[in-house]
């Protein structure tokens, strides 16, 4: 491949980037498109447009290296992680520098959020687990000769097969790295799909990862601008499970066609997080916590508190200081130390958030802050915007807008607010900010989503990431990731 010169080097962003198939560089069929860069509207580096045989040429490779992957010893499949762990930790800041292009992320989050997590889920799931489960034995009274019989059983952790990792913009190392570190570690064989804007980086991990010994088919990467590149990745009969991480309606369609072909699921979707203030918080960490909304890859985040619903007692001045907070936040070119926001992902997207942001105040919301575009020339930037006096029904609080776009909700008692809270589409990641921490918690087992945070936005890197209703199916992260790679097989024998 023209564009890889040894081990774990990291090739100049202009050349023409080719498929990784089979453990080769392909040229794809289709040429490329260009990956443009959202804060100077530059353009970063060509990307390859795979054909619909590419990709089920990539299916098929990974089909052929499973067998010898699936027997593969745990410790070698680890070690194979492991190194993939160090070529990233030791090309650290030049793949920073390009997830920052692709993805329009701070510095600060290119490096720590995104390759420095990356990285880090490599490393986690170099540790073998055991993936055997001794059970109980049972005494079987009706057994099939009429004789009673002591049964024992062991639960068997298998590989599912190939699995297509679909996966989103807003990362393109901590996502992509959280399918695919676990998937291999679980002697899956993997067909990467990367977000059309920003694949670049996904190559780059395809390049650790050969560089640190995978066997050619084990890691295949296909890239593409047209939605006929993902579709061709799910319908491949190859294909045993789909793992995507996107939006609710993308994740619909999917899953109609892995119901056809009875493929396994695991969707990380949309969310409308709620985050339910009471009188008695910390408005100071609740403001914090929210105020990510506005920075954190510019709202671009499913597990966003974009949703607060606040108590009438502290309403006003909640929104007082959360305008404050948005009002300080320093706007601009994310490569700049004092950047706070940088820009949204395209042109599009950006027209999409404005677009919620004037239905918003058409539906009757009040801008307390933000609304307007900020005043550059050039970046697809998008101001920090606060919108309250909201009502339940507006479309602004039962809609995933995807951006730096908080909405505010008053709400008289606790059942009122675990009623607003829970009337949503969405159930991924919910928040309770109070004093009163026996009632957060009783709160936040009432609320029906996959994961509540109590006074914080923090995550837990071992609990169970997924959600509820339509925010999507299944569970990862930590031991749970293993778990959703994985297959459940019984054996059973006479005592």
């Amino acid at each position: 491949m023209g564009n890889v010169t040894q081990a774990g080097d990291v090739s100049h962003w202009g050349e023409e980037q080719r498929l990784f198939i089979g453990g080769s560089w392909i040229r794809p069929d289709g040429g490329h498109y260009e990956v443009i860069d959202p804060a100077t509207e530059g353009v970063v580096g060509p990307a390859p447009e795979a054909s619909r045989k590419q990709v089920h040429a990539a299916a098929a490779a990974a089909r052929e290296a499973f067998g010898p992957w699936s027997r593969t010893p745990p410790e070698e499949r680890a070690a194979v992680l492991g190194r993939a762990a160090d070529i990233i930790r030791r090309n650290f800041l030049p793949y920073a520098e390009l997830a920052q292009a692709e993805s329009g992320a701070t510095t600060g989050t290119a490096r720590g959020m995104q390759v420095g997590v990356g990285a880090a889920r490599f490393r986690r799931y170099a540790r073998v687990e055991p993936v055997e489960q001794p059970l109980p034995p049972q005494i079987n009274e009706a057994g099939p000769f009429g004789k009673a019989a002591v049964m024992g059983a062991l639960a068997v952790r298998q590989p599912v097969g190939v699995v297509a990792c679909i996966t989103s913009y807003n990362n393109p190392w901590a996502n992509p790295a959280g399918k695919i570190a676990p998937a291999l570690a679980m002697g899956n064989t993997v067909v990467v799909k990367p977000a059309p804007q920003d694949p670049l980086s996904v190559y780059r991990m395809a390049q650790a990862l050969e560089a640190a010994g995978v066997p050619p088919g084990v890691v295949n990467v296909v890239s593409g601008s047209r939605a006929e590149v993902g579709e061709a990745v799910v319908d491949c009969e190859d294909v045993d499970m789909v793992s995507f991480t996107g939006s609710t309606a993308v994740g619909r369609r999917i899953a109609e066609v892995c119901g056809r072909g009875m493929k396994r699921q695991l969707m990380e979707l949309g969310g409308k997080g709620a985050a339910l203030v009471f009188d008695d918080a910390d408005v100071d960490s609740a403001v914090s916590g929210i105020g990510t909304t506005f920075s954190f890859y510019s709202g671009q985040i499913c597990t966003a508190p974009t949703r607060v619903i606040a108590q009438k007692g502290i309403y006003g001045r909640l929104v007082e200081q959360l305008a404050s907070y948005a009002g300080r936040l320093t706007v601009g070119d994310p490569r700049e130390p004092g950047t706070v926001v940088g820009p949204v992902i395209s042109a599009a997207h950006r027209d999409r958030v404005e677009a919620y942001v004037e239905l918003g105040r058409k539906e009757g919301a009040r801008i307390v802050t933000g609304g307007s575009r900020p005043p550059y020339d050039r970046g697809f930037y998008v101001a920090p915007t606060l919108l309250a006096d909201c009502t339940p029904d507006m479309r602004v609080v039962r809609e995933e807008i995807f951006g730096p776009v908080v909405v505010v909700v008053p709400f008289d008692d606790e059942e009122e607010g675990i009623a607003l809270a829970n009337d949503s589409d969405y159930g991924l990641i919910d928040y309770v900010w109070s004093g009163d921490v026996a009632r957060a918690f009783r709160v936040a087992r009432a609320l029906r989503a996959g994961g509540v945070g109590v006074n914080t936005v923090g995550r837990n890197m071992e609990a169970p990431f997924g959600g509820f209703k339509k925010s999507g199916v299944g569970r990862d992260v930590g031991s749970y990731a293993l778990h959703a790679y994985s297959e459940v097989q019984a054996i059973v024998w006479p005592g």
